[in-house]
């Protein structure tokens, strides 16, 4: 790893890490939609959540072991390999808290990190609209998914609260973490040019696309460019162009766009940018991740492939781990198919609120939001724009979730 020692959990672990415990009425107060919003409901009141339904408690006969068995099992049937889990099979969003204090504050090095970045906002190029595609006219409901602690379990398990919290060997499963951060800054840094760009982070891969004048990259050479993204570096000579300059932002562009196409290319088989050793090393960290973490991404896998056969509606994901160590983390994890690059958004420079702002100009305001995440800031900005939030802190609000969909509740 090269020099992210000490910013590692920084540009990976969201900015923010706190659990906010609302009492069931002030949730109540978060949407004024016709379905009401599912925050803090655990399995066993579901039901009392449509007081008007009719439907009968079938759908939650199944304990949370038996959901979860079942879950694991069609995760693992559903690909023909653990490394390449259902192509379609995973996404993730990441925004994790795992800590049950309501008070507890970001730790010094994301502040830190967080104070680092915000220095090189001057730095965005000129904002391009967010891509849509034709068929977004006919969308009727998004969702916005946190991905740490929400889709994937990664942060508590770099913290050991995850083995508190559910009885788990800490040695294991804080090594498990470590292994799996070190694979996310492999893939970050040798093919998605994190060491440039860990100091120029967008908020959408499409950010700095205004700058970019489309020139053939088939034999274009990165690495003798002159580019650099590290504050004041750019006095080395004239060939690299004065930072946030014309010829500078260019050079970003380009990048991007590489990693966009780097991303498009190995969404469904992220084997492909590993060495095969790395590639079977991979398999079977997933395999023991999802082991230790009682087939967490299994479950959350089946609503958002649920969300995803759906016509009218799109799964989006916004998180707080920058943007490109998270299209790693997503790719890695096995989610690329599952969350286009053009639907995944870092909060780390904006926050989750200012995201949503972009989210909703982009889908509009006809269609519905419906936010899922375990942090206090996408539950305070889904409250902000009065969107429905379904809080997941267990397995069991993983379940609860893929039953309302099933039931079309959502």
């Amino acid at each position: 790893m090269p020099h992210h020692s000490s910013s590692t959990n920084a540009s990976l672990i969201p900015t923010s890490s706190t659990i906010a415990n609302i009492p069931a009425a002030a949730v109540a107060s978060i949407s004024n939609q016709d379905y009401p919003t599912y925050t803090i409901l655990g399995q066993n009141q579901y039901q009392a959540c449509y007081p008007s339904s009719s439907f009968g408690v079938t759908g939650q006969t199944n304990t949370d072991a038996e959901s979860t068995t079942l879950a694991a099992t069609t995760y693992q049937s559903e690909k023909p390999s653990v490394m390449v889990p259902a192509p379609a099979a995973q996404r993730l969003s990441s925004d994790p808290s795992t800590s049950p204090s309501l008070s507890q504050t970001t730790p010094n090095k994301d502040a830190d990190d967080q104070s680092r970045k915000n220095m090189t906002s001057k730095n965005r190029g000129k904002r391009k609209a967010d891509a849509t595609s034709s068929q977004d006219s006919e969308l009727e409901r998004v969702f916005l998914w946190d991905l740490d602690e929400t889709i994937i379990i990664f942060h508590s398990l770099l913290t050991g609260s995850y083995a508190q919290k559910y009885g788990k060997d800490p040695t294991v499963v804080i090594g498990s973490g470590l292994t799996m951060e070190e694979m996310i800054f492999e893939v970050a840094d040798t093919h998605l040019f994190f060491n440039d760009l860990e100091e120029c982070d967008q908020v959408h891969v499409e950010d700095v696309a205004s700058d970019d004048n489309g020139q053939d990259l088939s034999n274009y050479s990165f690495s003798t460019d002159g580019f650099s993204g590290s504050g004041g570096s750019g006095s080395h000579g004239s060939s690299v162009g004065v930072q946030g300059g014309v010829d500078w932002m260019r050079k970003l562009a380009f990048r991007y766009r590489k990693v966009r196409e780097i991303y498009d290319k190995h969404k469904s088989n992220v084997g492909g940018l590993l060495s095969p050793q790395r590639k079977e090393a991979l398999q079977r960290l997933r395999a023991e991740i999802e082991v230790l973490t009682d087939s967490w991404l299994g479950t959350a896998l089946k609503s958002l492939l649920l969300i995803q056969s759906r016509k009218n509606c799109v799964n989006v994901l916004i998180t707080t781990t920058q943007l490109v160590p998270a299209l790693a983390k997503v790719l890695l994890y096995g989610l690329g198919e599952i969350f286009p690059i053009e639907n995944i958004y870092s909060a780390t420079k904006i926050g989750k609120e200012s995201c949503f702002e972009r989210i909703v100009s982009r889908f509009g305001k006809k269609v519905t939001y419906v936010v899922i995440g375990d942090g206090r800031d996408e539950e305070i900005a889904a409250k902000q724009h009065n969107m429905p939030f379904w809080r997941i802190t267990n397995h069991g609000d993983l379940v609860s979730l893929h039953q309302a969909l099933e039931l079309d509740f959502l």
